[in-house]
This record gives C-alpha cells, sequence and structure tokens, in this order.
C-alpha cells in the first residue's frame, strides 16, 4: 500500500518544476528522458523526481500495475554502467496523493561527473543540457573537486607515501569478498588506484595527483597528518569516571587500521550477543559497531577539525562526526532518503566487505538494535552528525545488580540533559522562544527567527515527537508547554 505523501514533498510539488524538481507524466512507462534529469541532478545540486505529475504540476497518477516493473527496471538501470556511468544507488518510493500514484526519486549531488548512454548532462532552471563538448563541463569539474573533500588532489603525492601493505591487504579482502574473479587480483597498485579514480588533476597547477581519499586509506601516518593535521578519530569509554573517561583510544592513522581499533575497541567494552537468524548464528554486537564504525569512517566531512567520536557510555553508544547537513534534525529512519557523504570511500568500504549498500547501515543498525537491547536508534543530522545506539537492556541490568533506586530517575535526567544539548541551532531558539511567551504564534517565531514557516513547521514537530513540547488547546488558542 502506498504511503501518504510527507508535507515537505507536498510543498516541493506545489512550488513546481525548478533547478532541483522535475515532473514527469510516465503514463505507460519510465520516461525515456529520466536518466538525462537524473544524470543532471547528480551533475548539480541534486534534486527530486516526481513520476506520475505532468508539467503544470496537475496530478495525472500512474497505473497501479504499471509501478512494480517501472520500480524494478529503474534500480537495474541505475547499475548498468551502459545506461549511467557511474552507476549510483537511488530509492524509488510509491505515495498516493488524491487518490491516485506518484512515484519519487530523490537523487543525491554526486562527487562524480556522470554520463548517460555517454553524454553528460547539467541542469538549468527546469531544463537538462548536453554539456560533453561544452565549456561548462570544466565548471562541473570544478564544482567537484572543491564541493566533495574526498576529491582534494595533492599534486606532490607519490605511490611512495602509500603502504603497500594496506593496498595488497585491499586487495586481499575484495578478492575474499567477491564471488568471481575480482578484478584487482591482475591490477598493479597504481592500476587499482586509478579503477578506484583515486588520482586527479589539481586545477591550480595542472599537475596530476592522489586525491585524499587514497592518502586516508593507504597513506603512511606521516603522510596522512601532513595532508589533514587535525586528522583524529577518538573512542572513549566513559562508565564509572564521568568527568573524564575509564579508557580511550585516540586514533591518527589510516582509514583501514582505525577501523580495527574501533572495533576492537567496541568489543572490549560492550556485551557479545548471539542470535539465531533462522539456522545462521549471528554475532548482533558486532552487526551493529561494523555499521556504525563504518559510518563514522566514511560519512565525515575531513576538513572540518572537529574529531570523529565513538562514546561508550553506561546507557548507550554514541557517534558524533563533522557534517555537511542536507537537512536539520532527527531523521526518519522509515522514509529518510540516503545520500553519499564520500561516495568514493563508501564505494570502496563496500567493495572490500566493511559495509554494505547505501542506505542498508541505518536499518541493520535498527533490525539488530531491537534486538540487542529493545530500544530503537536515533539519527540527528547537523553541522555535527550524531547517532545514538541505546544499550536499555545494560541499565537494566544494572538497576537489578546495585539495587539503586535512584538510577532509573538519574538515567532519564542524564539522557534528557544529553539529548538537549544535542538539539539543533533553531530548536533551541524555539524553546527560548516559548519560555518567554507560551502563546507565541509561529508567525511571531517566522518574524523573530528570520525563517520559513516550513522550517519553523519542521522543528515544532521534531520538538513534539521528542516529547520535548507539547501543544495545549487549539492552533489558534492553544498554547505551547515545556514538558523536559
Amino acid at each position: 500500500m502506498a504511503d501518504k505523501v510527507p508535507n515537505e514533498l507536498l510543498e516541493i510539488i506545489e512550488d513546481g518544476e525548478g533547478v532541483t524538481t522535475e515532473f514527469k507524466e510516465a503514463k505507460t512507462g519510465l520516461p525515456k528522458s529520466i536518466f538525462e534529469t537524473v544524470c543532471a541532478f547528480l551533475n548539480r545540486n541534486g534534486g527530486h523526481i516526481f513520476l506520475g505529475i505532468s508539467d503544470n504540476g496537475e496530478i495525472v497518477g500512474i497505473e497501479q500495475e504499471d509501478i512494480k516493473n517501472m520500480k524494478k527496471e529503474f534500480v537495474s538501470l541505475c547499475n548498468n554502467p551502459q545506461k549511467i556511468e557511474p552507476t549510483v544507488y537511488l530509492n524509488i518510493r510509491e505515495y498516493e496523493i488524491k487518490k491516485k500514484k506518484i512515484l519519487h526519486i530523490y537523487v543525491h549531488e554526486s562527487s562524480e561527473v556522470h554520463r548517460t548512454n555517454g553524454i553528460v548532462f547539467d541542469r538549468n532552471e527546469d531544463g537538462d543540457y548536453k554539456v560533453t563538448h561544452s565549456p561548462r563541463i570544466a565548471n562541473i569539474y570544478v564544482r567537484k573537486q572543491t564541493f566533495y573533500t574526498e576529491n582534494k588532489v595533492f599534486p606532490y603525492a607519490e605511490m611512495s607515501d602509500l603502504r603497500e601493505d594496506l593496498i595488497k591487504r585491499a586487495r586481499q579482502m575484495a578478492i575474499n569478498n567477491s564471488t568471481q574473479n575480482h578484478a584487482w587480483a591482475d591490477m598493479s597498485d597504481e592500476e587499482m588506484l586509478r579503477s578506484l579514480n583515486f588520482f586527479g588533476k589539481d586545477l591550480a597547477t595542472g599537475k596530476e595527483g592522489l586525491t585524499l581519499a587514497a592518502i586516508l586509506l593507504f597513506g603512511k601516518d606521516s603522510t596522512i597528518l601532513s595532508a589533514l593535521p587535525h586528522h583524529k578519530t577518538d573512542a572513549i569509554y566513559r562508565v564509572k569516571n564521568l568527568d573524564r573517561y575509564d579508557d580511550r583510544d585516540d586514533i591518527r592513522t589510516n582509514l583501514l587500521e582505525s577501523y580495527d581499533r574501533l572495533i576492537a575497541f567496541a568489543d572490549k567494552h560492550l556485551d557479545d550477543k548471539f542470535y539465531l537468524e533462522g539456522t545462521q548464528r549471528i554475532d548482533v554486537r558486532n552487526k551493529i559497531t561494523r555499521e556504525l564504525c563504518a559510518n563514522l569512517l566514511i560519512h565525515r566531512e575531513f576538513f572540518n577539525p572537529y574529531p570523529a567520536k565513538l562514546i561508550i557510555e553506561k546507557n548507550c553508544i554514541r557517534t558524533e562526526n563533522a557534517n555537511r547537513a542536507k537537512m536539520i534534525g532527527k531523521l526518519d529512519i522509515h522514509s529518510y532518503e540516503p545520500y553519499p557523504k564520500n561516495p568514493k570511500l563508501a564505494k570502496f568500504f563496500k567493495e572490500v566487505g566493511l559495509a554494505d549498500e547505501l542506505g542498508s547501515g541505518v536499518k541493520n543498525m535498527v533490525k539488530y538494535t531491537k534486538i540487542y537491547s529493545g530500544g530503537v536508534p536515533e539519527f540527528k543530522e547537523d553541522d555535527i552528525f550524531r547517532t545514538v545506539i541505546p544499550l536499555t537492556s545494560v541499565a537494566e541490568n544494572e538497576l537489578k545488580n546495585t539495587g539503586n533506586k535512584n538510577y532509573t530517575e538519574n538515567y532519564t535526567e542524564n539522557y534528557t540533559e544529553n539529548y538537549t544539548e544535542n538539539l539543533n541551532k533553531t530548536q533551541k531558539q524555539i524553546l527560548e522562544l516559548i519560555k518567554e511567551k507560551p502563546d507565541i504564534t509561529q508567525k511571531i517565531m517566522m518574524e523573530k527567527m528570520k525563517l520559513s514557516r516550513p522550517a519553523i513547521t519542521l522543528n515544532l514537530k521534531l520538538l513534539k515527537e521528542e516529547k520535548i513540547i507539547e501543544r495545549i488547546g487549539s492552533d489558534r488558542k492553544g498554547y505551547w508547554k515545556i514538558i523536559k
């Protein structure tokens, strides 16, 4: 059954077509031009494609019997390099609006330049334009290199600045992870890195060099710190000594060995739990920490000096990493659209078996956290991306073992305090305005904070969902009450 269209998508539809929005009728199947738009959005700023809506915004709908085949065909073509190159992971969702079915595709901005049928497209206003032989294609390459930090080229970095043992290890991991003969098996080290697009041209000097992605994965420690002096991942265990920590690993090395050390740290301090999935015995702890650690290392803004953190506390596991946010607030784990922060690093981690397909990581963490502790993870996107994995059962065991009657009260108080610290700037401002004037209207909030109505509405909704505020009375004559 199709979901109801979320309010934020309704607003996008009402605004009509533009640089980041495209309508297509799709009466008899996927439109022939759909991958021209996909390609243009990937190369520009990303955007939303709606199938079943005419150019003028009329909801024409799609026949139910055609939807399954259209979704299947779209996903298949996304993974076909003859249709789009490099291939891309995109989700296509079914919604119902005005009793008619539509399909929605969110296309993220990519770090690479994409082609469909060998042609490069760019986006301008509400159209897709061929730029394969146009001077505009150079602008796309410049934009990609400066926007995604993994693409930063270091023209004086050479193969000798990398560790051969790490490249050899990655090659073997990919071979072991493959069901067929892997292409890397017969490649030289340099050929392997070129197949990953880990070489680039520095547009300032015109000299070719290794990218930051290559250096972070395979670089010697001295090379990494020369390229990125603030590079650091912090693993902290804080249960008894709440002012500082009980154990810590200050990690300043390549991403492969950083992953190993994070997993070892988690294994050291978290209970080991197994679960039968059919007839297979599953290590639930490893399922959770594997996703957490891979996401912490891959999906971060490396030029931001804020260190990535894995923090294990009595009641939860938390991760924090610098982020280039696409939205602000708590992610809806049922409807969010995943997008890669560093696509080349994500592709590498998937190739060697340290990460799954984009989007599956969050689903796995939700699934296995429920088994591990009975809780549900939280994901909050802002300039710092935060993940919280509750360890409810661990907290309950602590209460039983100590007989501490105040434990539950302290747990709730500490959790609330930690959560409040994680509110974004807009939400904190809203709380301050409500404290000053409980009957404040959204219109006045908009005027005082100089924000749009959708931004205010979204953050009020998030605060209500987290039971931080509630609305007493009607929308017109009621008032806001702060619960926490």
